[in-house]
Parts: structure tokens; C-alpha cells; sequence
């Protein structure tokens, strides 16, 4: 592993100045690597040194503009942006983010430091509020011969002697990151499914009326953000929470009206600010309960003859607690929990005789015939 492969191992596990050093003696042999100017602006922010990573942030600028790469001059954009942000230098500051935007209309991480530092640019005088520096910069770019921009006080390289440890998740890519959410009658939780999230960098802010979250990706440069502002309906902030574990950040949000059924996360036009919603939309959910009237058989392929799926459903429902059994069993049992009775005939029917292949909530398509096995591709379903 070289010198540069070790500054990202060591920025990512938060290791700032042992990776300061690390990519300075990367840029000894490589002196016009983006990447290596960048991730040393990173850490140098992180550990509160805002002029140095201004300084290695604009000589990143201009050497991806050489390179004419879009994806480096944003990074590289942004990184410059959030130093002069730190060196309370707003109006320069949201200027340089915006040409960063301009390069990436997608990267959802942006909009929130814009407006983050565009509330700060309000609190300076209006004299102030004018940029002052230019969309490139004036740097000496680095010769063949020319050495690196020195270290100060940075601590000496030290190997830690431990016990054996598990490696860390290796962080998901921006890019890769996925989100999901789920509803019960009292909660409404959502989920961004990324492995490796920095605990102590999270930022998540949990409002009445909005949800904001974002982290670095440990080993780049890059922030990860998401933000639902309005919710679809208000929530109770000071009752709701959120948890990290290493494959992704959970925000439990509960509800302020329970058993209004969400049909999104973000509240749509013509709902009024306090999250008050038509007389069909605030409807309770209300879940049916089990008749003693004997219920249909239905089609099955099982030699023991037909099921009464409505009592595998009751029998089913004195099962384990909902905190119990791994991440993939609890999200499992808190879908069934809020599930209609239909719909958890639907799912137990489904899955039993699928071989655990499918998974449907829908009783008009499954109600009526045998579900068949769906293996994934590449695997054979076999009888036994």
C-alpha cells in the first residue's frame, strides 16, 4: 500500500493528521494529484485548519481545470467554499458553492450548505455581501522540481499496537446510497441505507415539520445529504429520534396525529403548514379485526390439503416481540405489524408457498391461486 492509499485508509478512520503527513509525502512524488490536494484539504478542515485547506483547495481548482474534469473542479469547488465558509468569508463563500452546483445540479448535499451559508451571509453588513474573489484562482502550480508545501506541526506517523479488531465497514459511495421508509399507526421511519456513517460527524436535525440529515464519506471528499422539508404531516420532535449502525442511520419520527396514513414522505401542494390534510386524507387507519365466522379455503399446492390462512395470520400475531431477531426480522415483523389482516393473509400465504421467494401484500392477486417460487437469477427452485 503506497503513501496515498494510506492517507485515505487514515482520513477515513479519522486519523486527520496522520493523514496530513501521509498525503504530503504522496505529493513529493506526485505533485499535481487532485485527489491528493483534496483529501488533504479534508482533513486539514477537520482538524480546524481552514487556511491550509484553502490553500491546497485552490490548487486543487486549478489543476482539474487542466484536467477538465467536471466531477474534480466541483470537489474541489466545494471544498474551497466550505474553507472560506469556516474563515467566515460568506459572500466568497456562496459564490464558490454555486459554481460547484452548476457542475452537479444532483448532488443533494449542496442545496443544504447553500442555504446554510446564504443565512449567515444575512447576518453581515451590505457592504459585505459582495464576492471578492474569482472563479479560478491565481496559484503557482508545482514544478517537477518544486518541492511540496510543507507540514507544520504535524505529529510523526504513530503504529498502534491492538488486539485484533474487525475492520470497519467500508464506507458506500455517495452515489450508491439508498433510502427507503415504512409506516406504522404511531411512526413513520426512514432509513438511509449507507454502511460506515461517521457517528460523531452525522448531523441529523429532526424539526415539527422537516427532517435534515448529512455526513461525510469517510475516505473522500464528499458530503452526503437529505433533506424532506415539509413532511407530509407534523410530527412530535422531541419524541422521535434516530440511531447509527454500521450499515445505515434510522430516524423513528412519531407521528403527532396517530393513524393518519402518510402516502409520502414530503407533504404535497395545497396542505397547509401545520401538516392538516383533507377530510378523506386525515382518515385514521383502521385495522379490522379477526371474525369467528370460518373462512374460504383457498388453492394450494401443499399435500396437506387447503390452509386457513386467516388463522395462520391469528396464530401468527402472538409471536415474538418486535425488538427481537436481527435488523432484517425486526423491519419484517414492524411491516407486518402495521400490515391490514388482508394483507398479512396476503404476505403469510405468499411467502409459504413461494419457499420464501415472494412477498406480496396484495390478497386479490394471491388470494385466488397458488404462488409459484420466484428464485433469484442464476438459482433453481427445487422440491423437496
Amino acid at each position: 500500500m503506497n503513501d496515498a492509499h494510506r492517507a485515505d485508509a487514515a482520513l477515513s478512520a479519522s486519523r486527520y493528521d496522520e493523514a496530513i503527513e501521509l498525503y504530503t509525502k504522496a505529493l513529493s512524488v506526485n505533485r499535481t494529484a487532485v485527489k491528493y490536494y483534496i483529501g488533504r484539504a479534508t482533513a486539514y478542515q477537520r482538524t480546524t485548519k481552514h487556511a491550509e485547506s484553502l490553500k491546497d483547495a485552490e490548487m486543487a481548482v486549478v489543476l482539474a481545470k487542466k484536467r477538465a474534469s467536471r466531477e474534480l473542479i466541483k470537489d474541489a469547488q466545494f471544498r474551497r467554499a466550505i474553507a472560506l465558509y469556516h474563515l467566515g468569508k460568506f459572500a466568497d463563500a456562496l459564490f464558490i458553492l454555486q459554481k460547484a452546483k452548476a457542475l452537479d445540479e444532483k448532488d443533494k448535499m449542496l442545496p443544504i450548505w447553500e442555504a446554510r451559508i446564504a443565512a449567515k451571509l444575512e447576518t453581515v453588513p451590505e457592504e459585505e455581501r459582495e464576492p471578492t474573489v474569482e472563479e479560478t484562482p491565481v496559484v503557482e502550480i508545482p514544478t517537477d522540481t518544486a518541492p511540496a508545501p510543507s507540514v507544520k506541526n504535524a505529529e510523526p506517523v504513530r503504529k498502534q499496537v491492538t488486539g485484533q479488531a474487525s475492520n470497519p465497514p467500508v464506507p458506500t459511495p455517495k452515489d450508491k446510497i439508498k433510502t427507503d421508509w415504512y409506516q406504522t399507526h404511531d411512526t413513520v421511519t426512514l432509513t438511509i441505507m449507507a454502511k460506515g456513517i461517521p457517528k460523531d460527524r452525522a448531523n441529523v436535525q429532526i424539526e415539527n415539520d422537516s427532517v435534515s440529515i448529512s455526513f461525510p464519506i469517510e475516505g473522500t471528499s464528499s458530503e452526503y445529504g437529505y433533506d424532506v422539508d415539509p413532511l407530509y404531516a407534523s410530527i412530535v420532535s422531541s419524541e422521535s429520534k434516530f440511531r447509527i449502525t454500521p450499515n445505515k442511520l434510522e430516524v423513528t419520527m412519531q407521528k403527532s396525529s396517530p393513524g393518519l396514513k402518510w402516502h409520502k414522505l414530503e407533504r404535497p401542494d395545497g396542505k397547509s403548514k401545520d401538516g392538516s390534510a383533507t377530510a378523506e386524507q386525515s382518515k385514521p387507519i383502521v385495522t379490522a379485526t379477526p371474525v369467528d365466522e370460518p373462512a374460504p379455503a383457498y388453492p394450494t399446492s401443499s399435500k396437506s390439503g387447503a390452509k386457513n390462512w386467516d388463522k395462520v395470520v391469528v396464530d401468527d400475531l402472538g409471536a415474538e416481540d418486535l425488538d427481537g431477531g436481527d435488523e432484517t426480522s425486526r423491519f419484517f415483523k414492524q411491516l407486518y405489524s402495521g400490515a391490514t389482516p388482508e394483507q398479512q393473509r396476503a404476505m403469510m400465504k405468499s411467502y409459504s408457498e413461494s419457499g420464501g421467494t415472494v412477498l406480496s401484500t396484495d390478497w386479490s392477486n394471491v388470494g385466488s391461486k397458488t404462488v409459484e417460487p420466484q428464485p433469484p437469477d442464476g438459482m433453481e427452485a427445487k422440491k423437496y
